[in-house]
Formats: C-alpha cells, sequence, structure tokens
C-alpha cells in the first residue's frame, strides 16, 4: 500500500548552478538543511529545481545528495516525467531506487495523444514502482478533475494530484467534488500562490518554491490549528513577493536564487540558472529587494 499520509509544506528545491553551470552541492545540502530547519514536511525536486535541464548524472547526483542530506527526517518527491514512457519508467525505478519516497509525474504533451494513451502512460509508470505518485497538472500538460479521479482508480500508487492549471481555485473544487471514493488526495502548486483559498477547497497541503518555507510552514500552521483569518493575514503580508515570483520559469529560476542569497542560503557565485533563461535585469532586482526589506527577509534572516 503506497503512502498516503503526505500532507502540508512541500517545497520545490532551487538548483544552484555557478557560472559554468555545474552544480554545487554544498549549496544545495545547505538549501535542504536551511529548509528542514523551518519546519517543512517534505521536499521535491522538479520543475523549479531546473530537472528538464540535468543530464541522467546529474539527477542521479542531486536525488543522492538530496536524500541523504534529508536523512529520512522529511519526504522527498522527486520529478520523473518524460514525453515517452520507457524513459520516464526508467527515471521513476531509479528515483526509487535512491531513495524518493514519492514521485511526480505530468502526462506528455510533445506529441498530443488521446485520453487513452495518458491513462496508459500512467498506469505503466504506476506498475513499474512501490512508492505513491503526484499527478502533475499543469496547463502545457493538464490532468484534468476528471481524468485525474479516473487515473487515481487505475492504479493505488496514482493516489496524489498537484493542481497548478489555472485557474486553480475551481479547479481544486471541482476535483475534490469528484474524489469520490477514489481516495485521490489534493495539493496546490502554482507557487502557493492561493494557498488559503486551495485549502479551503479540499488540498492538504502545497509545492511552493523554497523561497519562504518559513511562511509557509506558519500559514499551515495556523490553518491547521483553526486561525483561518491570521493565517490569511500572515499570507497576504507576502503577496507582493509571491506575485513577482509567478514571472514563470525562466526569470523566476533567477528571483528564486537572489532570494536564496538575500537569505543566507546560497553564496551569489552559486546564483546562476542554466541557459536559456532569461536574467532579471538590475531594475527587476532592486524592486526584489525593497520587496524583501519590507518583510524583513534580507541579511541571512
Amino acid at each position: 500500500m503506497p503512502d498516503r499520509s503526505m500532507r502540508g509544506i512541500y517545497p520545490i528545491l532551487s538548483m544552484p548552478f555557478d557560472s559554468d553551470g555545474n552544480i554545487v552541492f554544498e549549496d544545495l545540502r545547505n538549501e535542504v538543511e536551511w529548509a528542514i530547519g523551518h519546519g517543512i514536511h517534505g521536499l521535491g525536486v522538479a520543475v523549479a529545481s531546473e530537472i528538464y535541464k540535468l543530464s541522467e548524472s546529474e539527477r542521479d547526483e542531486v536525488t543522492t545528495a538530496v536524500v541523504d542530506q534529508s536523512n529520512g527526517r522529511v519526504k522527498i518527491v522527486i520529478n520523473t516525467g518524460e514525453q515517452g514512457t520507457d524513459l520516464a519508467i526508467h527515471y521513476s525505478r531509479r528515483a526509487e531506487e535512491l531513495g524518493a519516497d514519492a514521485l511526480m509525474i505530468r502526462p506528455p504533451n510533445f506529441v498530443p495523444v488521446p485520453e487513452s494513451e495518458i491513462i496508459e502512460y500512467f498506469r505503466r509508470i504506476a506498475e513499474a514502482v512501490s512508492i505513491p505518485i503526484f499527478l502533475q497538472d499543469q496547463a502545457t500538460a493538464p490532468v484534468g478533475p476528471a481524468l485525474a479521479v479516473k487515473l487515481a482508480r487505475t492504479h493505488e500508487n496514482l493516489c496524489y494530484v498537484k493542481v497548478e492549471t489555472p485557474p486553480t481555485m475551481p479547479r481544486m473544487a471541482q476535483t475534490a467534488a469528484l474524489v469520490g471514493d477514489s481516495g485521490l488526495i489534493l495539493f496546490g502548486g502554482a507557487g502557493g500562490a492561493f494557498f488559503p483559498e486551495e485549502l479551503r477547497r479540499g488540498a492538504v497541503g502545497s509545492m511552493p518554491g523554497c523561497t519562504l518555507p518559513d511562511m509557509f510552514v506558519r500559514v499551515w500552521n495556523m490553518w491547521s490549528d483553526g486561525q483561518e483569518r491570521e493565517a490569511e493575514e500572515e499570507f497576504h503580508r507576502y503577496a507582493p513577493i509571491i506575485r513577482t515570483l509567478a514571472q514563470g520559469q525562466g526569470l523566476a529560476n533567477w528571483i528564486y536564487k537572489d532570494i536564496l542569497v538575500e537569505r543566507g542560503v546560497f553564496q551569489k557565485s552559486s546564483a546562476f540558472a542554466r541557459h536559456p533563461s532569461l536574467e532579471p535585469d538590475g531594475q527587476a532586482r532592486e524592486e526584489v529587494l525593497q520587496l524583501l526589506d519590507e518583510v524583513g527577509l534580507r541579511n541571512g534572516n
């Protein structure tokens, strides 16, 4: 039986690269330790980690480092979706071998295929591993509410869904209304931009970026204690930063890392994104620093 107990805050790690594009594993381990120190419940390596820019050997090295550094203290989720079923199975089995607690997989989208092939894609992967799978519902590779529930009934490993196709609030509500006896468990994503609203509509956790783990944990704890109004007030203090981070992959990859430098997690020499990725200009960076100052998050805070 797959682990259906996952709940709470599962930040997606940013990947520290130097100016030559090399992974800086010291800073990656620092990020894992820093996030765990803030009380998160799990960590992910996924799209915001630029996993799609990593070679196969780098994927193995990153998974090994994250699993080793976490040392069983939190759950580790690795994104293993690919355009081909066989390759997705290969990455999925490898992630499980290296100690991942769960997988996150989006459907293939490069060549459109009918729903029956999407179902078969997920079924084959689920049968190849023994750990649970988060279905990743993204705008460019959607897993709609009805399909998510159908997949959850196809195999017991297909038991979570990360809802990211906008607008996420009705998407979450529609999925929750269809869950029935499927056992499907709902998480939010998309940078956590609508975290309180998604909790109200059935989400049991979120996978935001790894720049504000402390804030997301505070909001989660308040909400879990029945302090919904206080939780929303705390969340809304950080809305300008979350809005800035919602500018999409590319620009966001740089901004995540700039914030992690300011918070004392990454060295400045490790705050590069791999190409292609639009680097923010000086004005954009000054605007981010101003937002951090407004909530007291510079100089290692």
